[in-house]
């Protein structure tokens, strides 16, 4: 006998329980402030302003490194985001006693930077370009006010983890 369907407001409160576990474990995505809007299985990862993000004070803009590491961040999260969504959905799924948390490794990453992030919120939304079983390939593009003015995007490879981490 098939079991009715989950309240959509449990399917909900899973599904953020889940990205909420995923993103609060390291601490760098914390002290940077990086949070994410989920919109059903899409992610779209937010650096909110912030005095200390500003690496040269003179322009102001946005310190090259943290562009970089919220570009990455963006990245590596989308791609553990879709590891771990089949079993956010899966029947029995419980956070209660979630898997290990198993993030992709960086095999390399290039940023391009075509504008100077300026002293203001900073968005990235990230597409998985290739996702085999041990490698993935991500690109990610930064923007501030208009999704159609990126001030920087990236292309990284990945190191998946084995599905058994």
């Amino acid at each position: 006998m098939a079991r009715p369907p989950e309240p959509v407001q449990v399917v909900k409160q899973r599904r953020d329980a889940a990205l909420d576990w995923l993103v609060d474990g390291v601490p760098y995505i914390r002290f940077l402030g990086i949070r994410f809007d989920r919109r059903g299985d899409e992610l779209t990862a937010v650096l909110p302003y912030s005095d200390h993000l500003i690496g040269n004070p003179a322009l102001p803009a946005l310190h090259g490194g943290v562009t970089a590491a919220f570009l990455e961040t963006c990245a590596q999260v989308v791609l553990a985001w879709e590891l771990l969504w089949p079993m956010v959905e899966a029947e029995g799924f419980d956070m209660a006693a979630p898997p290990s948390r198993a993030w992709p490794k960086t095999i390399d990453l290039t940023v391009d930077f075509l504008r100077s992030g300026l002293p203001r919120d900073a968005y990235a939304r990230a597409r998985v370009t290739r996702s085999g079983r041990r490698y993935a390939s991500v690109h990610v593009q930064g923007w501030q006010d208009n999704t159609d003015r990126p001030f920087a995007q990236a292309t990284g490879h990945f190191l998946m983890p084995s599905r058994d981490e």
